[in-house]
């Protein structure tokens, strides 16, 4: 069953939440209430309890355009002589965190070009999927304006801060394949096959115990963040839990009795 909010489509197939950017006479551009719409339907797909992955993809030919530039441009003449911070609206901040900080994992569908924001909505989603016609840009600089949505966060993250340099100072162009062999996305599959490869990944994830994914998940955000001895700690606190949980218990029986465990989320 489909649900809408405003400018973004919600349907649970099973255990997998689809949200799809639907703003397509726009490119499925970050103006109107696409960005509160898209949290709305992140919060719906995290309070569902059945929902265990989360597939995100854009409605028409475009992933995401970035910022509605138009919309942009009005809210900044409007905002003559306010301080410069109140000229950034919040709602940038938690349309990324809800995408990032989901404690369910995504997976981008990227069907076609992300640029700037929508470059880095995309590399907010813990796994991406891409259609040869996906083309990814730090466009920012071609307008005079800064990465934003946690650009230059994520962006070193995945290929270097040297290579993050180099596609956030230039605002070139970067084709599919490129992508995949920069590891901004994790595979180029065909056009058609692109949502039926994203769910059949999320349906893989789906079936494994969603506690030790949601901990796990959180581990690999925080990789980056003090030592080896740091992460050796949050996997060992982290992993402490999953021993005293029904799932994890299952998954060892199973492995005994040489069956498929059935995780049941407790």
């Amino acid at each position: 069953m489909q649900t809408v909010f405003g400018s973004v489509l919600f349907e649970r197939l099973d255990d997998v939440a689809v949200v799809t950017l639907n703003r397509p006479e726009r490119r499925n551009a970050l103006g109107g209430t696409l960005r509160e719409d898209l949290v709305a339907a992140m919060d719906a797909a995290e309070q569902d309890s059945a929902v265990r992955a989360i597939v995100l993809t854009g409605a028409g030919s475009c992933f995401c355009a970035g910022g509605d530039l138009k919309q942009i441009l009005a809210g900044l003449e409007s905002a003559e002589g306010r301080p410069l911070r109140d000229k950034v609206r919040p709602q940038r901040d938690a349309t990324l965190l809800a995408v990032y900080e989901a404690g369910k994992p995504v997976i981008a569908a990227v069907n076609g070009p992300a640029f700037g924001a929508g470059m880095n909505l995309a590399l907010a989603a813990d796994i991406r999927l891409a259609a040869p016609t996906a083309r990814l840009c730090q466009s920012h600089v071609l307008r005079g304006l800064m990465p934003d949505y946690a650009g230059t966060y994520l962006l070193p993250r995945l290929v270097g801060p040297a290579r993050a340099a180099e596609l956030i100072y230039t605002g070139r162009i970067v084709e599919a394949d490129e992508a995949a062999r920069l590891g901004l996305v994790n595979e180029v599959v065909l056009a058609e096959q692109l949502m039926p490869a994203a769910l059949a990944m999320a349906r893989t994830i789906a079936r494994n115990a969603p506690l030790p994914v949601r901990l796990a998940k959180r581990a690999v955000q925080q990789a980056h963040q003090g030592g080896i001895r740091e992460a050796l700690e949050r996997e060992t606190a982290a992993q402490n839990v999953c021993y005293d949980t029904e799932d994890g218990r299952e998954g060892l029986r199973a492995f005994v009795d040489k069956r498929d465990p059935v995780f049941v989320g407790r």
